[in-house]
């Protein structure tokens, strides 16, 4: 079996446990991870529907029925054409599949209003829920393939990062524009997919904005530069920062601040293992940078789930009581914004294990070049 047919079987079991008669998805992140098909949501009604009981199903405009026979382990399909009413062939896909005239449906949180409305209009006495409800809770632990995915996606980013670094003293004088469309070659020479966000070049005073992207600064000898960035494997992202400097040494300040990050980015890290809350996670980070007198500088948690969504549970924030299990994957990321002169961010994705956590990158974490 399948590892996409393994997630429907564990979601179909936990359908049970939470008393809705189906899970409905649409085109998306959900569809994507219980049967690999991906493609965005469009104006011609696609669903997948998971009941309690019985084989999973899916409801086609007829043009996509090919494809996703090829590209899915889906067996039971419903088809529809374009002359034919959409929503009269919902209801009657949905009478083929034992939906109760009055069901509890989980309905896919990323579901179009007009989709939801037609699912209404043919089973008017349902209520609706999020498909999160029960599918939050299995994708939070990764499985082996989502676990391979991820490394061979950050080790694309490794080796990019390695061509950065590579470029040294040439990097002086690019624009951040410039330098973030180098980084997005060497992700492609590395085997990454699309990117997993937009570059982020922040160099001297633009790295004290954690989500400037990039512009028309020029990379400037001895000052840091913060760089965000990654690419999708096999639809899994990779997400790695590292806070470089080109073309000479950075004044004393800057060594300093970024001494503190690597130690609190190396305390996060640690603290990673089975049982322990996500919010542990994040004090282990912030008690360094605390310790330090740069705590009011460090503006945003200390980490994010990650998994076919760049953002996703479990988050590694003050507070957070989440307990950690193996397969959990997240970014460890603490950073220092100092407003009008730099930022520093350090970030690796980690896996937790039995024992521990795995760490996925591996490029240095200085700000040597």
């Amino acid at each position: 079996m399948n590892p996409f047919e393994q997630r429907t079987e564990a979601v179909q079991a936990a359908l049970g446990d939470s008393g809705a008669d189906a899970l409905v998805c649409v085109p998306g992140r959900t569809l994507q991870y219980l049967t690999g098909f991906e493609e965005p949501q469009r104006d011609r009604h696609l669903l997948f529907v998971v009941s309690q009981t019985g084989e999973p199903a899916a409801f086609l405009p007829a043009l996509s029925a090919a494809q996703f026979r090829t590209e899915t382990w889906v067996r039971e399909v419903e088809t529809w054409n374009d002359g034919d009413d959409p929503v009269a062939a919902l209801s009657g896909f949905f009478d083929n599949r034992d939906v109760p005239a009055a069901p509890h449906l989980l309905v896919d949180d990323t579901m179009w209003a007009t989709v939801l409305q037609d699912v209404r209009s043919v089973r008017p006495d349902a209520t609706v829920g999020l498909a999160s409800e029960v599918v939050a809770d299995i994708r939070l632990r990764k499985d082996d393939a989502e676990i391979d995915a991820l490394r061979r996606a950050s080790a694309a980013a490794d080796d990019a990062l390695d061509a950065v670094r590579a470029l040294g003293a040439d990097a002086v004088g690019l624009t951040e524009a410039e330098l973030a469309g180098r980084i997005e070659s060497f992700l492609t020479d590395a085997g990454g997919g699309s990117l997993s966000f937009e570059t982020i070049v922040g160099s001297g005073p633009s790295g004290a904005m954690p989500h400037h992207t990039h512009g028309d600064r020029e990379i400037r000898a001895g000052e840091p530069v913060v760089l965000d960035f990654g690419a999708r494997v096999d639809g899994y992202p990779g997400d790695q920062t590292r806070t470089l400097v080109f073309g000479g040494d950075p004044r004393e300040r800057v060594g300093e601040v970024h001494d503190v990050v690597r130690r609190a980015q190396e305390a996060a890290v640690g603290a990673v293992e089975p049982g322990v809350t996500a919010g542990s996670v994040d004090d282990a980070a912030r008690s360094v940078i605390e310790d330090a007198g740069y705590g009011d500088a460090f503006v945003h948690r200390t980490g994010h789930g990650v998994g076919l969504d760049v953002h996703e549970p479990p988050n590694i924030a003050a507070g957070n009581d989440t307990e950690l299990r193996p397969g959990m994957a997240f970014s460890v990321e603490p950073g220092i914004y100092l407003d009008g002169e730099f930022g520093v961010r350090i970030e690796d994705l980690v896996v937790v294990t039995e024992s521990g956590c795995e760490r996925l990158n591996h490029t240095p974490r200085g700000w040597e070049c």
